[in-house]
């Protein structure tokens, strides 16, 4: 309740700055009542720019104590010629800072666009490299898939190629059973035979584990040192001796026993996270990119080409390898017939009857042999004329659907251009459309402050307002009067002028106009004529300096 003491200071624990109250002595007006509208984040603390304001009311100050009184016309005119300078100052100032401030807009642009380009050439890069992936993953699946197909195939060449004449094997049983590798030890699934099948008769099934009967009667048979156990306290080694005190050993464990829960401490501690800098930290610039690698795309007729060549190919190849099979089936087919025919020839006339009997026999089963043969190889080939169909049938469709694809992908890329373009420019118009409401908002945030710095002003100087009152009273009447002196005296000139020129008219002869006609051109049009062809060429030169800057403005931000 008496006080407290914190390792804090005051300035770390409050949020907003103290600023006491103030007492104006009358007819006194301090310089440090002008910075009374600053307040803290909106002013406070100090930095340049509040400076240089600073600065510039004292200057304004100092100029105001130097214009002259309003007691005659030559006072009067010589005032207002120096408020105008006064004024085209303010306004040249005012330009420079809409100028600078349009500058750091302009960085600003230029910062987010550059962000925005590294964000989508990031997008970009992950899209490609997805796709890639995707990519990859296909080519692996149909890799897979053909490398499963070539298997397959080459199991079915090598059962096709033991029987080549298709000639019927009994089955050898014997061989079977003592073959531990054969179809009746180890068959295969794809056969038709699955070996997980009925593998609940293979299941352990007794009394005693599956009943609660049974684990009674088997609990009831257990000895009782297996189910109650009986444990026994440790006793405690004694670490001191009779006279009190520690053993080495003892002593030796202790210290053996903190090492080793130093080391597991260590080995288990787990690192602090940092603590976040309470200043600003340095970000370092990331390592640019290469640029990304163009590949040339090959155009549409030449993909329509490859693709054709390599159907044909193809199908060439295929129909080469058709005709290789039914040749070599053609050949051994004629060669099992020349061997029958030279056999028969070789034995007519050395053979008897009997023998002869014996030979009608075999030639009947060799043709009934043949016969057998050729009827397999027709239905081969019309199998094989039946896979070339549907061959066939899947290109086209193949074909047809990867036509298709190309012309979808090139309508997609055309729409996404389209967008992209679409969005680009909604993204200028709203960069625009922003910084016309950051100017229109700061306008009257600025006509705000000085309506606001009016009328504190006048609140201050409520004590000259009578003054103030009587002077511009009297400055009006003044007005008003010398307009009114000067308006009957330009009427009076007016009418002696037309008076004389009348006068001159009536006399002058054409020698005379001709003069004067010949010296209003000299005088009026030549001087304007040379003028105006000046200004063309001041706005030529200038034209060519901003045309190349805007060339460089634009070209950054695109």
């Amino acid at each position: 309740t008496l006080g407290t003491q914190t390792d804090y200071r005051d300035g770390e624990a409050q949020t907003d700055p103290y600023s006491p109250e103030y007492v104006v002595p009358s007819g006194s007006v301090p310089e440090l009542l002008t910075l009374a509208t600053l307040t803290w984040g909106r002013g406070l603390p100090a930095g340049l720019a509040e400076v240089e304001m600073v600065e510039r009311a004292r200057e304004k100050r100092a100029w105001e104590a130097t214009l002259p009184a309003m007691d005659n016309a030559s006072q009067i005119a010589k005032r207002r010629k120096m408020m105008e300078e006064m004024e085209r100052k303010e306004w040249a100032f005012r330009e420079q800072e809409i100028e600078k401030m349009q500058e750091v807009r302009l960085e600003v642009l230029k910062k987010l666009l550059l962000r925005r380009e590294e964000n989508q050439h990031e997008l970009d890069a992950k899209r490609l490299n997805d796709h890639w992936q995707n990519h990859q993953k296909a080519k692996e699946e149909k890799i897979k898939k053909i490398q499963h197909d070539c298997a397959l195939m080459l199991r079915k060449l090598i059962a096709k190629s033991k029987n080549v004449m298709g000639k019927l094997e009994r089955r050898d049983i014997i061989k079977e059973y003592t073959d531990f590798g054969s179809q009746t030890y180890a068959p295969l699934s794809r056969i038709g035979y699955f070996p997980d099948n009925h593998s609940e008769r293979y299941v352990v099934k007794n009394l005693y584990l599956n009943t609660f009967a049974g684990l009674c009667e088997l609990e009831a048979s257990l000895p009782d040192s297996i189910t109650h156990i009986k444990i026994k306290a440790p006793k405690p080694k004694y670490t001191t001796t009779k006279a009190g005190f520690i053993k080495r050993s003892a002593r030796l464990e202790v210290e053996l026993a903190q090492v080793h829960q130093a080391l597991l401490e260590k080995k288990n501690k787990v690192k602090e996270p940092k603590k976040p800098l309470r200043l600003l930290e340095q970000v370092e610039k990331p390592v640019p990119r290469p640029p990304t690698p163009i590949l040339e795309k090959p155009s549409i007729e030449e993909e329509e080409t490859e693709l054709a060549v390599i159907c044909l190919q193809q199908l060439l190849r295929g129909r080469a390898i058709q005709n290789m099979v039914f040749c070599v089936s053609l050949f051994i087919s004629l060669f099992g017939m020349m061997v029958g025919m030279i056999e028969k020839l070789h034995t007519t006339h050395a053979l008897q009857e009997d023998g002869q009997l014996l030979l009608k026999a075999e030639e009947q089963m060799t043709l009934a042999l043949q016969q057998q043969h050729d009827l397999q190889m027709h239905k081969l080939s019309s199998v094989e004329k039946h896979l070339a169909r549907e061959e066939g049938r899947v290109l086209a469709n193949m074909f047809d659907f990867l036509s298709k694809e190309l012309v979808r992908l090139q309508e997609e890329r055309k729409i996404h251009a389209f967008v992209m373009l679409a969005e680009r420019q909604r993204r200028m118009r709203e960069a625009e459309e922003s910084g016309r409401r950051q100017v229109e908002e700061r306008r009257r945030q600025e006509e705000d402050e000085i309506f606001k710095q009016a009328r504190e002003g006048d609140w201050q100087d409520c004590g000259h307002t009578i003054d103030s009152y009587l002077e511009d009273v009297i400055l009006s009447s003044m007005e008003n009067t010398a307009e009114e002196q000067a308006r009957e005296e330009i009427q009076r000139m007016a009418v002696e002028i037309n008076d004389i020129a009348y006068e001159m008219e009536s006399r002058r002869t054409r020698l005379q106009s001709e003069e004067i006609v010949a010296e209003l051109v000299y005088d009026f049009l030549i001087p304007e004529a040379e003028k105006m062809s000046m200004r063309e060429k001041v706005r030529q030169s200038q034209r060519k300096h901003i045309y190349a800057a805007h060339q460089i403005i634009h070209r950054g931000t695109e």
